[in-house]
Parts: C-alpha cells; sequence; structure tokens
C-alpha cells in the first residue's frame, strides 16, 4: 500500500490519552509531519477493528496499553504536493482513550514520546488539528454525552 500518492483515501486512527493535567504526544518519526510532535495513531490494517488499531498503534508507539472509551474526531487530511498532485490523504479518527499505568517509551516510528502539561502545549510544533483533537476530547471528559462509537453496532 502506497502511503504517498495512494490510489484511494487510507484510514488512520489516533488515540488522545490523558494522564491528570498532561496529554500523550509523540514526535513523528516518519512523514508527513517528520519531526512534528502528534497524537499517537497510525493506519488500520486490513481486517483490523478501528480499537484494535488504536491500541496496537499506541503500543508500538509509546509501549502504554489503552482502552477506547470514545470517537472524539473525523478528520479529513489531504496533503498536495508543489504541482497539486494529491501526495497523502487520509481519513483520520481520533478516540479519547485511558491508558493503564507506565511510562511511555518511544519505539517504532516515533522518535520521541511524553506526557506533555496541557498549559505547555503551546511550545510544541504539532500537527494540524492536533491541538483542536485534544481541545474536544478534553471536553467530552467532563461531559455525560452519549458514545458516538459503539463498536458493537
Amino acid at each position: 500500500m502506497n502511503r504517498r500518492y495512494p490510489e484511494c483515501p487510507l484510514v488512520g486512527v489516533g488515540a488522545v490519552v490523558f494522564r491528570g493535567d498532561r496529554v500523550l504526544l509523540v514526535r513523528r518519526g516518519t512523514e508527513p509531519a517528520y519531526g512534528k510532535w502528534s497524537l499517537p495513531g497510525g493506519l488500520v490494517e486490513l481486517g483490523e477493528s478501528l480499537e484494535g488499531a488504536v491500541c496496537r498503534e499506541v503500543a508500538e508507539e509509546s509501549g502504554l496499553e489503552v482502552k477506547v472509551v470514545d470517537l472524539v474526531a473525523a478528520l479529513d487530511r489531504v496533503i498536495p504536493d508543489a504541482s497539486g498532485t494529491i501526495e497523502y490523504h487520509y481519513i483520520l479518527l481520533d478516540f479519547l482513550c485511558e491508558a493503564k499505568q507506565g511510562e511511555p517509551l518511544a519505539a517504532s516510528d516515533a522518535l520521541d514520546c511524553r506526557f506533555v502539561p496541557l498549559h505547555e502545549l503551546s511550545g510544541y510544533s504539532l500537527t494540524a488539528g492536533a491541538r483542536e483533537v485534544i481541545r474536544r476530547a478534553l471536553d467530552r471528559t467532563g461531559g455525560t454525552a452519549c458514545p458516538i462509537y459503539v463498536p458493537s453496532l
């Protein structure tokens, strides 16, 4: 499967994991957005559930085990090259997750990972939309809204 210049959009998942007033971020080790800080995540593999993909990707990038709570955002990421040809096209589904104990340790394609205090996010070069997804997830933790993602449906 070609990530660059794909024949169709690729489905990716991301995880918003809070620990107190901190959020888990990874520093991307691959394009697009190499070197930027983002939510842990990656592509869904053929035959894999969204929940399974989120759990696998977080474990691969940070070593943490998570439990999916709910969907917080669905995003399009269409990135053209200099000539206007679509170089990357992702449909991204970001989930609020809870992490078991332990400290993150960068692995897989992550250059670094850590829990970052929310008040320090402005000091990090974040990928497009990451700040808004974190805000939405934070809003979701304070409410009693009906779940959006129900894997059994």
